[in-house]
């Protein structure tokens, strides 16, 4: 039987781990690498499916956890799956949500069997196992469905970092025990939080299970970049090459080009969008807040070097009179650019892969932005 997704890499480069590749699955291929725009709640917020097809978005994520709870996947199944629910015809990725359960801390109780946890909604009692799931996400229908997994906490303990792995590792292996939906691929999560040996020892238990593909999760959770860029260059290696890598949880331009050198596939992050609904927009010099006063009269485009649609019709002033005066265009057109924004950044570095110039691309950026 044919594997639902799989992937082929087309270019290394010479002088880092960095790659470009090409993902194939059953709603479409995209090139890598990719960062995906998270739709949380079946839609990235305040773009139409056709708009974010616009600024370059080809492969989405969406969340187990908030799909569940509302409006429930039963629902999104008894519509055709969520592709058409949210009239996005390329692929989807579903997250676990053992992140979001992992954020509820305070309304969450952590066992062998799964996690029983409280909704943020009415605070009804609802219990995620492995099993449960993997129901989930196959009557949701994405195109990757991710494991069942523990997100440990930053700072965590060794004890308590090495037991979080172990369950996640057996957790994972009731995944895939409980996931048959022939037309969906499910990737394992590599836990471990910032020691080494159990990053090595995670890696190892999930690929012996031999999943399509491999997140790496539990980083960005609060730690220095350092020790993230140094857990990347510890574990990446350890993934076979033939399979995608995922970095979970991250979509700042600076931790984008360095999870790239280090051979980070694929990525998402809640940043470009949430920012933008504060009024931020990325430039190649840094971040721009535009509500604050310098911007009244300023009646450039957010970036002049920059084709979008947003700078090519409005103003800062413009955006910034929206945004002050709450009305919804405002961050639409912020949302707009920051999306645009991340995916020129993704095909500048998979063009900087293929001529063998990304580290001079590197250079070149960070002489200009600033964080």
């Amino acid at each position: 039987m044919k594997a639902p997704v799989t992937f082929k890499v087309e270019k290394e480069d010479r002088r880092t781990r960095a790659r470009t590749g090409r993902l194939f699955t059953p709603h479409g291929e995209v090139e890598t690498p990719i960062f995906m725009p998270v739709g949380t709640q079946a839609t990235v917020k305040t773009m139409t499916a056709d708009e974010v097809k616009e600024v370059g978005g080809r492969l989405i994520l969406s969340n187990t956890y908030h799909l569940y709870l509302r409006p429930g996947h039963e629902l999104i199944k008894e519509a055709g799956g969520l592709h058409k629910f949210m009239n996005w015809h390329g692929p989807i990725l579903t997250d676990s949500g053992g992140f979001q359960v992992f954020s509820l801390s305070k309304m969450r109780k952590i066992s062998e069997e799964g996690v029983e946890f409280r909704s943020h909604i009415d605070g009804s009692k609802h219990l995620f196992t492995p099993e449960k799931v993997m129901e989930i996400e196959m009557a949701l229908g994405a195109d990757i469905a991710m494991a069942f997994d523990e997100c440990a906490p930053y700072p965590c303990d060794y004890s308590y970092a090495k037991k979080s792995l172990e369950l996640t590792t057996r957790w994972a292996r009731r995944c895939k025990d409980a996931h048959n939906r022939e037309d969906q691929a499910l990737f394992g999560i590599i836990q471990g939080s910032v020691y080494p040996d159990l990053r090595a020892q995670s890696a190892q238990q999930l690929i012996e299970m031999d999943f399509p593909g491999y997140g790496i999760g539990g980083l960005s959770v609060g730690e220095p970049k350092h020790l993230m860029y140094e857990m990347l260059e510890h574990t990446l290696p350890l993934i076979p090459p033939e399979k995608p890598r995922y970095l979970m949880g991250v979509g700042s331009p600076d931790c984008l080009i360095e999870g790239v050198i280090r051979g980070v596939d694929m990525f998402d992050c809640v940043l470009p969008t949430r920012t933008a609904r504060t009024g931020t927009v990325f430039t190649q010099y840094g971040k721009l807040n535009l509500r604050n006063a310098q911007f009244a009269r300023d009646f450039n485009p957010i970036e002049e070097d920059c084709d979008c649609y947003v700078c090519r019709n409005y103003t800062r002033a413009y955006i910034r009179h929206l945004i002050k005066a709450g009305e919804v265009l405002g961050i639409r057109l912020t949302t707009w650019h920051n999306l645009y924004f991340i995916s020129r950044l993704m095909e500048k570095l998979r063009e900087a892969i293929k001529n063998d110039n990304l580290l001079e691309f590197r250079e070149h950026f960070f002489d200009k932005y600033r964080q």
